[in-house]
């Protein structure tokens, strides 16, 4: 009876002891500390509980290690201070699960049926694993995020185990974004690479716009004999700020360089305005650089913009686009005394924000043909060409 009563009363002080450091128990101490009386009288067996005791004791901590809890899903996602490249994301983590979480999983796609090219690790398919830090996260790469492109995304929280493999929690709810347009700092970038191969300066004396008689049939019946700004395409560079958002009428004003008139070829149509420089490019007007891109071949546009000093198109390029002196750049300048130059090695694109009224100029038919491989109508830029990408997107 003795016996029995002493082993209950050891299994209860066992029990009490497991949330105890192992470390600070000992055979010896078990004995001394905690079983004075008996010990006295069982001294061999309460030495052998003791050490089947620390045992116990020793593995504990790895049982109630397997028996934590799962990891709670991500929720309460949130995405912000998107651009081009970039975005950040955060999410509610429960406050048992902040100091077990060691890594993120972030699966991101495009949206819309394209192909998902995920890669795997492990069992867990994702595109980016990160080691866990303070939310919000900045996620940049513009080798796997696009201007103005919709994308999804979902979150997975791990922990990594001592054997290599992760504890994964649920994924998160999927969200919806789209990427920025370029800002500012991107277009200086395609302002400098744009300026390495200007070339040297050739004079102008016209600004032209070549179309088909059918338009300017319509500019006279419908229009009043103006000309008024269309909403700006999708050629040129994805990112570009103007594309789709601003309203202009485009111009050209290379010429060639041999007799420095306009050629007599155009993409656009057999029909061609041609209206003085100094009526669109004058003291009044802000040039701005908005886009340098190419089409799959060795020819490369510049797009600048001339707008009325205050006009509602000038408001919208001075948040976003470069201001050019009009008298010292590589692409379009013009002179104290009237004379005006354009760069020789770039096709030049000048969008002018405002109304332009037929009577500025004249017009009339070319002689030469309709080259419509030349037309950069939607033309998407060749996302390959080392001279006109930039590291901030495509």
């Amino acid at each position: 009876m003795l016996f029995l009563s002493a082993f209950l009363f050891l299994f209860l002080i066992l029990i009490s002891l497991s949330l105890l450091p192992p470390q600070t128990l000992s055979p010896l101490s078990l004995d001394a500390l905690l079983f004075p009386t008996y010990s006295c009288v069982f001294p061999l067996s309460l030495s052998i509980l003791s050490c089947i005791s620390l045992s116990f004791l020793c593995k504990a901590p790895r049982y109630l290690k397997e028996m934590e809890p799962p990891l709670s899903a991500p929720h309460g996602i949130e995405i912000s201070d998107i651009t081009c490249d970039s975005f950040r994301v955060s999410w509610d983590i429960l406050p048992y699960d902040i100091h077990r979480i060691t890594h993120y999983f972030i699966d991101l796609n495009k949206k819309g049926g394209q192909k998902e090219n995920k890669f795997k690790h492990r069992d867990v398919p994702t595109k980016l694993v990160a080691k866990a830090v303070a939310l919000p996260m900045m996620v940049r790469g513009h080798w796997f995020l696009s201007p103005r492109t919709e994308y999804t995304l979902a979150v997975q929280t791990a922990i990594k185990r001592s054997d290599g493999e992760y504890t994964v929690s649920g994924w998160s709810e999927t969200l919806s974004f789209c990427t920025g347009d370029y800002a500012m700092e991107q277009v200086r970038q395609l302002q400098v690479k744009a300026e390495g191969i200007a070339g040297r300066m050739l004079p102008l004396q016209v600004f032209y716009r070549n179309q088909t008689p059918e338009y300017f049939q319509y500019v006279r019946e419908k229009w009043g004999s103006v000309m008024l700004p269309s909403l700006k395409d999708q050629s040129g560079s994805h990112g570009s700020p103007i594309s789709g958002t601003l309203h202009g009428v485009f111009f050209s004003c290379n010429t060639e360089f041999n007799t420095g008139h306009p050629p007599n070829d155009s993409p656009y149509g057999r029909w061609r305005l041609t209206v003085p420089a100094g009526h669109l490019f004058h003291e009044g007007t802000n040039l701005y650089f908005a886009d340098f891109y190419c089409m799959y071949s060795a020819y490369h546009y510049v797009v600048l913009v001339l707008s009325p000093q205050g006009s509602q198109g000038d408001v919208f390029c001075n948040k976003r686009l470069p201001l050019l002196d009009p008298q010292d750049n590589p692409f379009l300048t013009r002179g104290e005394k009237g004379g005006y130059w354009h760069a020789q090695d770039l096709i030049l694109e000048v969008l002018f924000t405002d109304p332009v009224p037929l009577g500025l100029g004249q017009l009339a038919e070319i002689s030469g043909h309709q080259l419509m491989s030349l037309s950069t109508a939607n033309a998407k830029k060749d996302p390959s060409c080392k001279v006109c990408n930039i590291s901030g997107g495509r």
